[in-house]
């Protein structure tokens, strides 16, 4: 029988060391003399082009801080691993920029992504999970090949809910057995939200200059939101799902995490386009825009916004935050239609997502596993149940593995039942959802506070967040979401969802520029032990 302690070093997260110094490198001390809390990728951009910093110092003052604010000090458990080859890629950025070559305005960013999306090198793909810690594929998934061909670094792989949220009804949002429990950077007894827990955290506290989430239902915009971050989820299509450890073929979508709108849309002009290896793409050449151009403070002016008022939620503080937001809409010229009834006719959404989640975790999951090299030796998902099972101090310490047992009893994707489910729960929520409310009110786009303040970690009980929440629609119907800083509860912050049909990324993007320039809402994370109530509980 293994001892408390020894189970408890057992769950210590297993984040590979950053890389060593070599013996001609300058000392720490000197290069923390670079700062780059709270620049903006065009900010940095500057820098780089006036030589007053290069590409190197840049990756090596990211690592600097992941070492300084993610190993130490708050140890936020937001990022899994530094990539070995993060600074030899600088290098190469900045000789190509001497040269007077530039690939664009990611040239000599480091960016970090999720750990389920796959990476060159011998850093293991995990989805936070020690079943996977041998899923070395040394490849890289379309989207990090569209990063690194617009000259982003790809400087790690971010901390995650395990599974990407998908394993359990009882879930902690934010921990994996390989990377701890992430902690929020405004709070740290505060939960990071899932599955995007260690992206979110890492983007807020400046341990990069945007990162990479990805999201089946809110897993980018929740994390986005309560990390007082800019989140996109693009329609889905936009951007290859290949080489992503996958839940929903007809949900799952990546997405770009930063701390602007503008920093977000340059991120997504480099991930979208089509991959003849996901169908679902095939628009996306077609579709794609550079999403940077034509931001304007001005763009709202006299377009029609829908308020989905019967979703705001019933935390007064939250809704007091998003009537000034309303202000805010309302200041930059936009016209607000009350919408009251925006859920009637959609009974019966969340079971038929909920059947297609879970036929659809089963088959897409045992396809990706049967990618992974011969060294994974769990192969279907019926093999990782019995890996969890083995494993169970390790992997079921805080909670089960019941939807993973619920999706491998599914029948498969010929089941009726599955393609009634998968029919139904597209028709509700977007020609008879999205669709219907942006055409029956005469509004562009949909708008409501995207969560709640963050609730407060708790491995023994599992979450208890409390709504609103606006991810369902636009993550069921694969329509663009983009969340917004909009105030604070508490110091807690609170995110501004806004909704678009489906390829409409950029006016969506436009709008919420438009938006974040009329709040000014965001502020920088003060790492607090915990959230304590403020004279004024409600900042705007």
């Amino acid at each position: 029988m293994r001892t408390l302690a020894l189970a408890l070093a057992a769950l210590a997260p297993i984040t590979l060391p950053l890389p060593a110094l070599a013996q001609d490198e300058p000392p720490r001390i000197a290069r923390m003399a670079v700062q780059v809390e709270e620049k903006s990728i065009p900010e940095l951009s500057a820098m780089l082009a006036a030589g007053t910093i290069s590409s190197e110092e840049l990756t090596r003052a990211y690592i600097d801080r992941i070492e300084t604010l993610d190993r130490k000090g708050p140890q936020l458990n937001s990022v899994i691993a530094i990539m070995p080859g993060a600074i030899e890629e600088a290098r190469m950025l900045d000789a190509e920029r001497k040269a007077g070559t530039l690939r664009g305005p990611l040239h000599g960013i480091p960016i970090l992504i999720k750990d389920n999306i796959e990476a060159k090198g011998p850093v293991p793909t995990t989805a936070g999970s020690t079943a996977l810690l041998a899923n070395i594929t040394d490849r890289d998934a379309p989207l990090v090949a569209r990063l690194r061909a617009a000259g982003a670094i790809i400087l790690g792989k971010t901390n995650l809910s395990q599974w990407a949220n998908i394993r359990s009804d009882n879930s902690v949002s934010g921990w994996s057995s390989v990377g701890g429990l992430v902690k929020n950077p405004y709070a740290l007894d505060r939960n990071a939200c899932g599955s995007s827990s260690g992206s979110g955290a890492a983007a807020a506290a400046s341990l990069a200059a945007a990162a990479i989430g990805t999201e089946t239902d809110g897993s980018i915009i929740c994390p986005s939101s309560i990390n007082g971050l800019v989140g996109f989820k693009p329609t889905l299509g936009l951007v290859s799902r290949t080489h992503v450890i996958p839940i929903s073929h007809s949900q799952d979508t990546a997405g770009p995490m930063a701390r602007s709108v503008t920093d977000t849309a340059l991120v997504l002009t480099a991930l979208a386009g089509s991959d003849p290896a996901d169908p679902a793409t095939a628009e996306a050449d077609v579709r794609k825009t550079d999403y940077a151009a034509g931001l304007s403070p001005g763009y709202l002016q006299g377009v029609r916004i829908g308020v989905l008022k019967d979703r705001t939620g019933s935390n007064a503080r939250v809704q007091a935050v998003f009537a000034g937001a309303l202000d805010w809409f309302a200041s930059a010229g936009a016209e607000l239609v009350e919408i009251e009834d925006s859920r009637t006719g959609l009974e019966g959404l969340g079971e038929a997502e909920f059947k297609v989640l879970m036929t659809e975790l089963k088959v897409d999951l045992n396809a990706y596993l049967a990618s992974t090299p011969a060294t994974v030796k769990a192969r279907t998902l019926k093999d990782i149940i019995a890996y969890n099972a083995a494993n169970a101090v390790i992997e079921l310490a805080w909670f089960d593995q019941g939807l993973f047992d619920l999706a491998e009893s599914q029948k498969g994707l010929d089941d009726p039942e599955y393609r009634e489910a998968l029919a139904k729960a597209k028709r509700l929520a977007g020609a008879e959802g999205i669709d219907k409310l942006l055409k029956t009110h005469d509004v562009r786009f949909l708008i409501g506070p995207s969560n709640a303040p963050a609730w407060v970690s708790d491995l023994v009980n599992g979450d208890h967040s409390s709504g609103p929440s606006q991810s369902q629609l636009p993550a069921i119907a694969g329509y663009p979401h983009i969340t917004v800083p909009m105030g604070y509860v508490a110091g807690l912050p609170v995110g501004l969802s806004i909704i678009g049909g489906q390829w409409q990324d950029h006016d969506v993007i436009k709008a919420g520029y438009a938006f974040e320039q009329a709040s000014k809402a965001r502020v920088a994370p003060s790492y607090s032990q915990r959230a304590d109530a403020v004279a004024d509980p409600i900042r705007r």
